[in-house]
């Protein structure tokens, strides 16, 4: 696969790629017949994957400004962390093996598509093992709070790397797989 398809490298899936959002432009999806329901539901797990990162972030800034109490720290971490990393497998691993092969087939010219998405979750995998090795690593250091200040810079790190990746990657989804099921219904998924 080229590496500017790569989720590291590039801004958006190509054009070629994108062909369904001339015909189904995000900013009309909510008045589509076939938003309500699979799509709705959803984007909506996107948006909590959005939400319980940006969360993460801002309680991690808390604690490196020394605004927030580090047990407090601690139990949101352990609580939206876990929720995050275990979701997203969850979500990723359906999509793997059941949404993107039939999807591919409703619209073989943008196949490729799906076989990106695919890869990105495997860099994604990669990513996540980082998240949690940091965050476990912070987590560790609760009770030290010099040393956790110090970790808690480097989990910043790992949160919002993880972060930009994934948000490129959940408009890529989104993007492609959206209008395929407005242009076909969720019953084409089954």
């Amino acid at each position: 696969m080229e590496t500017a398809l790569h989720l590291e490298n590039r801004d958006k899936l190509p054009d070629a790629l994108r062909v369904l959002l001339d015909e189904f432009p995000r900013e009309g999806w909510a008045a589509e017949r076939h938003f309500q329901g699979l799509v709705s539901f959803w984007l909506d797990r996107h948006m909590m994957f959005r939400r319980l990162l940006a969360e993460m972030t801002r309680e991690t800034e808390a604690l490196l400004d020394r605004s927030a109490d580090p047990e407090h720290f601690a139990g949101r971490l352990s609580r939206y962390g876990s929720m995050f990393v275990n979701q997203l497998h969850g979500h990723h691993q359906i999509e793997d093996m059941h949404y993107f092969p039939v999807l591919a087939k409703q619209e073989s010219r943008i196949a490729k598509g799906f076989d990106i998405l695919d890869h990105d979750h495997h860099a994604l995998d990669r990513h996540l093992n980082d998240f949690v090795g940091a965050a476990n690593g912070v987590l560790q250091l609760v009770p030290e709070r010099e040393k956790l200040q110090t970790a808690a810079g480097g989990f910043h790190t790992a949160v919002t790397g993880i972060g930009a990746l994934l948000e490129r990657h959940l408009t890529d989804e989104e993007e492609l797989v959206v209008p395929v099921i407005l242009k076909h219904g969720a019953g084409a998924l089954e």
